[in-house]
């Protein structure tokens, strides 16, 4: 009875990944969630062929979609686990387009991060002046409670750099990084007009972060994280830059159902669970997480304000 109720699943699985164009996509999509006009992009296909192989594997259940913003983003199910990785990784083998596929979903993924530091270049130097969902003094200065000053600070996703100004303050040294060479210029002659000279500005990405590794004792994510491709790497990397016993302070929106932000203020995330936030910590490495939503904008949509904190593991835990 058992067989006969598992066996059928199987086939139907193995005739659906049997199909090389199906092999294609799921080879990419085990290295990057990707929408429908993304693959289109990268395969060149036709949007209704590249639906019909999706709806095929959605049946099969070897993928599933999240909705952002207009499109869906499709990654693969962890239901097959070990038996799709050793298929994929022959096919991998097998596939004569899979190398030139790859190099087009980089191309693919640049353009997404492009059109997010086009954005924030186009509002820089102005940033401030408009209203940002949850930025706000109370939530900042509750992540202000947990400092011990004199400290070195990575502010990643900086922006025009005002919430590292009022960290150098009291701070050792500030390193302050933005994807967009226009919000690092404006940051710049920020420090320079009020003769802050403990910041340092550096151009890079929150998953790439230019700093060495063990250089800073405290990471400050300032509602940036939701504008990360992949929120656990930029949260791996700040592990990475950390000393031991250092931490890291979040400061993001709690999970929400405003489609208009994706647009609007180029989010990639639409804030994050108390629970998702903790999990990618404490992947990341850090222990004695802590989670919790600290404000309220008064008005629509009511952006809720979520601050966590966590500690990375010294050589001894």
């Amino acid at each position: 009875m058992y067989q006969r109720f598992v066996m059928p699943s199987i086939v139907k699985t193995l005739k659906v990944v049997a199909d090389p164009n199906r092999l294609r996509i799921l080879l990419l999509l085990k290295g990057e969630e990707l929408s429908v006009a993304e693959l289109q992009e990268i395969l060149g296909m036709g949007q209704s062929t590249i639906s019909t192989h999706l709806s095929q594997l959605k049946q099969a259940g070897l993928v599933e979609d999240r909705r952002t913003g207009k499109s869906n983003l499709y990654h693969p199910t962890t239901a097959w686990g070990r038996l799709l990785d050793e298929v994929l990784a022959d096919a991998e083998k097998e596939i004569a387009e899979a190398s030139s596929d790859q190099t087009a979903m980089r191309r693919v993924l640049k353009k997404r991060q492009d059109k997010m530091r086009a954005f924030f270049d186009s509002v820089a130097g102005r940033l401030g002046k408009d209203y940002v969902p949850g930025k706000s003094w109370k939530s900042l200065a509750e992540a202000l409670l947990r400092l011990m000053p004199p400290l070195t600070i990575a502010d990643l996703g900086a922006g025009e750099g005002a919430f590292a100004l009022l960290l150098a303050a009291r701070a050792k040294r500030v390193i302050a990084v933005d994807s967009s060479a226009r919000m690092i210029d404006v940051g710049r002659e920020q420090a320079a007009r009020h003769g802050v000279k403990n910041v340092e500005y550096r151009q890079g990405d929150m998953e790439e972060v230019p700093i060495g590794n063990g250089e800073v004792d405290l990471v400050f994510f300032s509602q940036s994280l939701h504008h990360a491709l992949h929120p656990e790497r930029a949260l791996a990397e700040a592990a990475r830059i950390l000393a031991p016993g250092g931490r890291a302070v979040v400061l993001d929106l709690v999970k929400h159902r405003f489609e208009e932000a994706r647009e609007m203020y180029a989010d990639e995330w639409l804030g994050f669970s108390e629970a998702e936030l903790e999990a990618m910590l404490e992947s990341a490495g850090f222990t004695n997480v802590e989670a919790a939503a600290v404000d309220k904008d008064a008005d629509a949509p009511q952006f809720q304000t979520l601050l966590a904190v966590g500690i990375k593991l010294t050589a001894e835990s």
